[in-house]
């Protein structure tokens, strides 16, 4: 007989323990750094070693290839649960119905596939996991049409049990169907795969005391809907060991997460090509709880990821590239965090509510639609070590004398908009615009200015306006291959003020109405050239398309000229991006 029947629960395999290595996540699949870090490389170099920019295609295709996640069902042998365990010991494909109110069925079956159609189960254990596959190379649970199906473990696991979750399997998981399931981990978490865990369709609910749904090697969801629960992390994938393993990608369906822990934490790579990622993370305690979170990469290129979290929203140890996909991010720290690359090439991104907005090492915004509100810097290249000099104080200094560190923002496609109530644009190195639209309403308070760049700050294409206080104002390098103009005014105008930039022939060349009080303006386009004399006027009206509170044209009917300035100077009392030659 293939089955039996049993009210004693076997005991569960013996605890697998493996060694937490950091660094060979940060050298992972997409990381050149591997013997670097085997050597005892920094993390940080490490971090600057991952290519941000690489897209969700190349990423996946240096991991572990996920199984197929086949949900067919021919030759069922039907299975009654009667109020007593069941215990499967060879591979086929069984279909379950009915409760078990304190029991549990086994899978013990080595190296076999083992498929179960939950057709309405209801199976609740006070002693361990409702489903455990403690043996099989592949257990696939398919939840047939229009069923529903609810499973429930035990309060607590001993310490060291390996099966520690409602439903759980030490090998590869697949679950599938046109049925719902209802997964509570009242004891630890709630599925679990100690292998890879692909979710291909189905109607799939967890609440877990724990982590909500975890796949060791991967964890990819490819359709259905997927709503969790959970006081750990919601996704998770945790192989620290393998390079190639221990990613989280998402495809196709409904994903929503609610967590105290991370909402999705993949210890190496994350990506999404498709469907929708509601995600949710706030914590009960001190701890940190961050939205997305990836030890090597996270890759968003399709799809729809929006983010609540009261930690940084998208976090990534090396690189963070947000190609395509619409996102939206509201953090209680960074919006989007990255110890190496932070490249946006396509797509939208919206950062609603952060402290910093974008954060990285190196910083390029090559494409794409991008919106950041800040409460201290809304873009900030900087990192926690740096080789650096002291470029000494005074005009042209560098911002202000700070020292130059080995970090980049650029701009040089796409349309960037920051609302920031520090520094707007700031790089701790060095800063270029080569195309693109920028657009930064920059800070009202003097300690802080809407541009801050301690290095080589150039302009040699695409538009920027630049608009704050006037007490760090700091403008481009008078070597710049784009004519650019910087204003201090007599006093600060009020929010809502109609300024124009107005050439000798009286001709507006850019129109912005301000939307904070600001007494500081430096714009930068092809329309401007150095060492030509450019007016200030208040008043009159903008027209046309408006980006971040700039319009392409305007009128002087009843404005005011207010200040005079000649393209190429840098502020008085302010700075220019970096030392003059």
């Amino acid at each position: 007989m293939r089955i039996r029947t049993t009210s004693v629960r076997t005991k569960a395999m013996g605890a697998v323990v493996s060694a937490v290595l950091g660094a060979a996540a940060l050298a992972g699949c997409s990381s050149s750094s591997e013997a670097e870090e085997e050597a005892g490389g920094s993390s940080s170099s490490a971090a600057a070693s991952v290519d941000g920019a690489q897209k969700a295609a190349a990423v996946l295709a240096a991991d572990k290839e996920a199984h197929d996640g086949d949900l067919t069902t021919s030759g069922a042998e039907d299975v009654a649960l009667d109020g007593k365990g069941v215990t499967l010991t060879e591979g086929g494909t069984y279909r379950l119905s009915g409760k078990l109110s304190d029991g549990q069925v086994l899978v013990n079956a080595p190296g076999q596939k083992v498929t179960l159609i939950l057709d309405g189960v209801d199976i609740s254990s006070s002693s361990g996991a409702a489903i455990a596959a403690t043996e099989a190379e592949e257990l696939v649970v398919v939840l047939a049409d229009g069923s529903e199906n609810t499973l429930s473990d035990a309060d607590s696991y001993e310490k060291g049990a390996d099966a520690d979750a409602a439903l759980f399997s030490a090998g590869d998981l697949t679950v599938g169907g046109a049925g719902s399931l209802t997964v509570h981990g009242n004891g630890n978490d709630g599925i679990v795969s100690k292998d890879g865990l692909v979710i291909v369709s189905g109607t799939v609910t967890v609440e877990a005391a724990d982590d909500g749904v975890r796949g060791k090697d991967y964890l990819v969801v490819r359709g259905g809907s997927v709503k969790v629960s959970a006081r750990g992390d919601g996704l998770k994938s945790d192989n620290t060991e393998d390079t190639k393993a221990g990613y989280i990608a998402v495809s196709a369906g409904t994903v929503q997460v609610t967590a105290a822990g991370d909402g999705v934490d993949a210890a190496t790579d994350l990506v999404v090509t498709g469907g929708t990622l509601d995600v949710t993370a706030q914590a009960t305690d001190d701890s940190s709880a961050h939205g997305l979170k990836s030890g090597v990469i996270t890759v968003l290129e399709q799809g729809t990821v929006q983010v609540d979290a009261s930690a940084d929203g998208l976090h990534s140890d090396a690189a963070v590239h947000l190609g395509g996909a619409k996102v939206t991010v509201a953090a209680g720290d960074d919006g989007v965090h990255a110890e190496g690359d932070l490249v946006i090439s396509a797509g939208t991104v919206a950062i609603t509510r952060s402290n910093e907005g974008l954060e990285g090492k190196d910083i390029t915004v090559a494409g794409g639609s991008t919106k950041v509100t800040s409460g201290d810097d809304g873009v900030n290249a900087s990192g926690s070590t740096a080789s650096s000099e002291d470029q000494g104080g005074g005009p042209g200094g560098g911002g202000g004398g700070e020292s130059v560190g080995d970090f980049s923002l650029n701009v040089t496609g796409g349309t960037l908009v920051i609302d920031a109530d520090g520094d707007g644009f700031d790089s701790n190195g060095t800063a270029e615009i080569t195309g693109g639209t920028l657009v930064v309403n920059g800070p009202e308070a003097g300690g802080n200015g809407a541009l801050d760049v301690n290095g080589s700050f150039t302009v040699s294409g695409g538009v920027l306006l630049a608009a704050g206080s006037a007490g760090m104002a700091v403008a481009p390098d008078e070597e710049s291959g784009q004519g650019w103009l910087s204003a201090t005014l007599d006093s600060a105008v009020a929010a809502g003020t109609t300024l124009h930039v107005v050439d000798s022939d009286g001709k507006v060349v850019a129109s912005y109405v301000t939307e904070k009080a600001i007494q500081n303006v430096v714009y930068s386009s092809s329309a401007l050239e150095s060492g030509s004399e450019y007016r200030i006027w208040s008043g009159g009206r903008a027209s046309g398309e408006e980006t971040g509170g700039m319009y392409p044209a305007g009128d002087l009917d009843g404005a005011d000229e207010i200040a005079t300035v000649t393209a190429g100077d840098a502020p008085e009392g302010g700075f220019g991006g970096g030392p003059r030659r």
